[in-house]
């Protein structure tokens, strides 16, 4: 089955682009095209979208705003956010907003293709160590915290699991954890995936974002 796409920027051109290189790919298709956040909330109504590519700066809604009320909604598509420049702020906002990951809009059409597929997949899409410059640079926008990590649901965690996330926070693959802690890339995934699934968050971006957030982590990619 075909990877249903929605792309949503108020750039009619650089939308005729995506669209060209998508249609060329046989597991794809576009489904829907909208011009700002707010056509592209009503177009989610009647058409069953499987990701978003979503540009943040537009008129009328915004792209962030725009993931923010998508990714809330129940079964909600992946949003990939688009941006024109790498360490943006918006970009930021639209990872705490939910979405699975970004890219920069003059990015090479192989690597958003692998993006899409990725994101489709559950897997995020912003390399670990570009995710860790984002919140190192805007960690002023994140809630204070408190000597030790507020988040209840951190509780949950095994001690094993508390230290994988804190390396998945601080930059590292699953094969540089696995070599940091002697344990095989399955064994690193599989506790990844509890960790996803205990503290209720979609991907591993959400959780560099909730390590910050609580304190698990501080700017400069260093743990508590």
């Amino acid at each position: 089955m075909s990877i249903r796409v929605m792309l949503v920027d108020d750039q009619v051109l650089l939308r005729t682009g995506f669209r060209m290189v998508l249609a060329a790919q046989p597991d794809m298709e576009v489904v829907a095209e909208a011009g700002d956040g707010a056509e592209a909330i009503e177009n989610l109504r009647s058409t069953a979208v499987d990701v978003v590519l979503m540009d943040v700066r537009m008129p009328r809604l915004d792209g962030v705003e725009a993931t923010r009320r998508i990714c809330a909604a129940p079964n909600p598509p992946k949003v990939l956010i688009l941006t024109t420049f790498d360490l943006d702020e918006y970009a930021f906002s639209g990872l705490k907003a939910g979405a699975s990951g970004f890219m920069l809009k003059d990015v090479p059409p192989g690597e958003l293709l692998g993006a899409i597929r990725s994101v489709h997949s559950g897997d995020a899409v912003v390399a670990p160590s570009t995710t860790r410059r984002l919140l190192d640079r805007f960690s002023p926008m994140l809630p204070s915290s408190g000597k030790e990590p507020q988040h209840k649901e951190l509780e949950r965690l095994t001690e094993r699991e508390r230290e994988v996330m804190l390396l998945v926070a601080q930059g590292l693959s699953n094969g540089e954890i696995a070599a940091r802690l002697v344990l095989s890339e399955a064994t690193v995934k599989t506790h990844v995936g509890r960790i996803l699934t205990k503290l209720a968050l979609r991907d591993r971006v959400q959780v560099v974002v909730l390590a910050y957030e609580t304190g698990l982590v501080r700017a400069g990619g260093g743990g508590r």
